[in-house]
């Protein structure tokens, strides 16, 4: 018996090779270099923008201190972003009609600080410094506070309060309106 010759049978061309045909390879070096990059910016980034918070010093209980005429400045938030000023006392302000009426976005307010910052440079009470009282009626957003409390940190307030509103002040605005 005679064995049977497989590769026999198949005929290839003569002078035509077919090419071999190799598996693509992916170089996945760049992938993963960019991929820890990524991370990176991302870890770094987080860590960055962090939330902070300002810090909030409250009194003591106890009776309210007095605080001198001459370097309190007072500011009354009506609400719609307008705003009441007066400097020393309340009842001497509406006796002397010395109530300033502003609106929050104009720099009125920043001047009147800066005022009187001034005055009490010129009279020599440093030591005491700028006292502002910032009063807010039920009209008042807390944008507007922020926005004054802004402009005490702009001005470089050191001593500045948020403070009951009188009902004295309370009913003069309501008169305004």
């Amino acid at each position: 018996m005679t064995s049977i010759d497989a590769a026999a049978n198949h005929r290839r061309k003569a002078g035509v090779k077919s090419p071999k045909k190799d598996k693509p390879k992916i170089d996945m070096t760049p992938m993963v270099d960019l991929g820890f990059l990524l991370i990176s910016f991302f870890v770094i980034t987080a860590e960055l923008s962090e939330p902070r918070s300002a810090s909030l010093n409250m009194p003591k209980d106890g009776p309210p201190m007095p605080v001198g005429d001459s370097s309190a400045l007072t500011v009354l938030l009506a609400g719609n972003d307008m705003i009441y000023y007066y400097r020393g006392n309340w009842d001497e302000a509406v006796k002397g009609n010395k109530i300033s009426k502003t609106h929050l976005s104009s720099v009125t307010l920043r001047n009147a600080i800066l005022h009187q910052k001034y005055q009490l440079d010129l009279n020599d009470k440093q030591e005491n410094g700028l006292i502002l009282l910032i009063k807010s009626t039920e009209k008042a957003s807390y944008k507007n506070i922020i926005d004054v409390l802004d402009e005490a940190l702009i001005n470089n307030v050191k001593k500045y309060a948020i403070v009951k509103t009188e009902a004295a002040e309370i009913a003069w605005i309501k008169d305004q309106l």
